[in-house]
């Protein structure tokens, strides 16, 4: 089990985290439009999946546009920025910001994503970042739970996992 904190403070992860070479569970989060999204929607791809504590915070910003970025770069991979943000507010921020290249979705309605890879934050009710690769054939080919929450992610280490599930 990951030891994470947030600000230096331990915090307590509900849920069971995964690990590489684990089949990857399903989840169900929703779209800026409130429609719901599956992992199972996206089967047969690889998927790179980023998660924020909060979008609109200086940490969560930056990995967001990051992987916007390099989402153009990258051919059949899938990049899936999860937070538990209402998806009112995310839509707003993705048009603020210009993030049209990876898809941004909450998992505010149940924390079926955070209980599911074992990142929802019991004390704060937010989702500890975190990176997963799952490859097409729905199996994680990496996962980094950043210790500290408001550290950056190993972004090379997840971008090269991504390449390599190809």
């Amino acid at each position: 089990m990951a030891q994470v904190t947030f600000k230096e403070k331990p915090v307590t992860l509900m849920g069971s985290q995964v690990s590489v070479g684990d089949t990857a569970p399903d989840f169900t989060v929703l779209a800026n439009d409130l429609s719901e999204v599956s992992l199972s929607d996206s089967k047969g791809k690889v998927r790179l999946i980023s998660v924020v504590p909060s979008i609109d915070t200086g940490v969560c910003e930056q990995q967001t546009r990051r992987f916007n970025e390099e989402a153009a770069k990258l051919d059949d991979v899938e990049i899936l920025t999860i937070s538990v943000d209402l998806p009112f507010a995310q839509k707003r921020w993705c048009a603020a910001e210009g993030v049209e290249n990876l898809q941004v979705l909450s998992d505010h309605r149940d924390l079926s994503f955070g209980k599911a890879y074992g990142v929802a934050i019991e004390e704060l009710r937010l989702l500890s970042r975190s990176i997963f690769v799952v490859d097409a054939n729905d199996k994680i080919t990496y996962a980094e739970y950043v210790s500290e929450v408001t550290n950056h992610p190993d972004y090379d280490a997840a971008l090269d996992a991504a390449k390599s599930a190809q």
